[in-house]
C-alpha cells in the first residue's frame, strides 16, 4: 500500500467506508463539517445511506434507529453538537446496539469558537448523558492512527455491543498527513454479512426482538445496570490502549493525548538533549484509562508533568492513578490554544528545578 497525502477529517471518512459503514446521519458544525461533506459524497456513490439531519438531536436518534436494526452506523460533530446528542447517547448505551461517534473538538464552552480544544475530555470519557454507562473512547495523535482507529471502532462497537468514539481535538481533523487507508469490506451488516441476532429485521419463524431502555420496576433496573457493569470489566480488562517514548530510564514523566501527547513528544526529545531524562505516556484509550501502566511508571519517576488543551481534565485521572506516588504538575492551554514544544519544555525544567531545591 502507499501513501497519500490526506485531510483527518476525510481520512476519518474514508476509514469508516472501508470499514463497511452503511449509514451516516449528521449536522454540519466546525471543525469536523469536512467530514460530512465527504460523506455526503462517497456515501451516495456507493448506494448507502447519508441524511443530514435537521439537526444534532435528530441525527443521534437516527443512529440509534438504524444501529437497532443492525446497521453498521456512524455520526460526527464537535462539541456543541456533541452536547445535543448526550440522551440520545444515553439511550443508545442502555440498548446495548453498537454504533461510532466522531467528536473532533473545539473551543469552548458555550459555543466558544473553531479552534482546536480538548475540552470534552470530562463530557466523553465521564458520560455526558444520565445514568451509569461508559463509552470506549479512543484519541488519535495522527491522521494515520485516526484511521486506524476509526476502521478499528465498527469491529470493537460490535464485538461489545455499545457505542465507541473517537475523540480528536480539532488539529487532528483539519492537519493533512501522508497515511495509507485500509482495504474496502463491504457494507452488509458486519465482515460476516449476517445481521445480528439481537437486530429488528423482522420476526419470521423467531420470537420477536425487543430493544429497550426503560426497566420500570427498579430491581429489574438494578440488574440491568449490574449486567451493563458486568459488561464494561470486561472491556476495561481489553481494551486498554497507549503509547510511550523513552520511558525506560524516564525520572520524569509527561502524559498527554492527542495534539498534547504529539508535541510532548516532542518536548521531550528536546530534553533528552539537554541531559534531562524524561519520557512519555500517551494514553490512546481514554476509557479504559491506562492507570495501571501509569501507576508502574509513577513507582519508578521523580515527577509528573501532565499537558492537555484545557484547565485539566484528564489531570484528575492521573492523578488517581498515580494516587501520590509522585507528584504530579499540569500545563494547559485553553479556548483553542495549542500549547508549542517549547512550552512543555520550559514545564519540564521548571520541574526539575523544584524537584532539586
Amino acid at each position: 500500500m502507499t501513501k497519500e497525502l490526506l485531510k483527518g477529517n476525510e481520512a476519518i471518512a474514508e476509514a469508516a467506508v472501508r470499514a463497511g459503514v452503511e449509514a451516516y446521519f449528521g449536522y454540519p458544525i466546525t471543525p469536523q463539517t469536512e467530514l460530512l461533506e465527504y460523506m455526503a459524497r462517497r456515501m451516495p456513490e456507493l448506494k448507502r445511506a447519508f441524511l443530514q439531519a435537521e439537526s444534532e438531536v435528530a441525527a443521534i436518534n437516527m443512529v440509534y434507529g438504524a444501529a437497532a436494526a443492525g446497521a453498521r452506523v456512524m455520526t460526527s460533530s464537535s462539541s456543541p453538537g456533541v452536547s445535543l446528542m448526550m440522551e440520545g447517547i444515553s439511550y443508545i448505551v442502555a440498548s446495548e446496539v453498537p454504533c461510532v461517534l466522531v467528536d473532533v473538538m473545539r473551543g469552548g464552552p458555550g459555543l466558544g469558537n473553531i479552534a482546536p480544544s480538548q475540552a470534552d475530555y470530562f463530557q466523553i470519557v465521564k458520560g455526558g448523558g444520565h445514568g451509569d454507562y461508559r463509552l470506549i473512547v479512543l484519541a488519535p495523535a495522527t491522521v494515520q492512527e485516526a484511521i486506524d482507529l476509526t476502521y478499528q471502532s465498527f469491529d470493537i462497537a460490535e464485538r461489545y455491543r455499545t457505542m465507541v468514539v473517537i475523540l480528536a481535538d480539532g488539529n487532528i481533523g483539519q492537519m493533512m498527513e501522508p497515511a495509507e487507508l485500509p482495504p474496502m469490506h463491504a457494507a452488509n451488516g458486519g465482515h460476516n454479512g449476517q445481521r445480528a441476532s439481537w437486530a429488528l429485521t423482522g420476526a419470521k419463524g423467531r420470537p420477536h426482538n425487543v430493544i429497550t431502555s426503560i426497566y420500570l420496576v427498579p430491581e429489574v433496573e438494578e440488574q440491568f445496570n449490574q449486567k451493563l457493569q458486568a459488561k464494561f470489566r470486561k472491556i476495561a480488562e481489553n481494551e486498554i490502549r497507549y503509547a510511550e517514548y523513552a520511558t525506560e530510564d524516564a525520572e520524569w514523566l509527561v502524559v498527554g493525548f492527542g495534539t498534547s501527547g504529539r508535541v510532548a513528544q516532542t518536548a521531550v526529545k528536546q530534553a533528552r538533549a539537554k541531559g534531562i531524562k524524561a519520557g512519555l505516556l500517551r494514553p490512546i484509550s481514554l476509557w479504559p484509562y491506562p492507570e495501571k501502566r501509569l501507576a508502574e511508571l509513577a513507582n519508578n519517576v521523580r515527577g509528573i508533568l501532565v499537558v492537555e488543551m484545557n484547565a485539566g481534565q484528564m489531570l484528575e485521572d492521573v492523578r488517581l492513578a498515580v494516587s501520590g506516588r509522585a507528584p504530579v504538575k499540569f500545563y494547559g492551554r485553553m479556548g483553542g490554544t495549542v500549547p508549542l514544544p517549547d512550552e512543555v519544555l520550559d514545564e519540564i525544567i521548571r520541574l526539575t528545578k523544584e524537584s532539586n531545591s
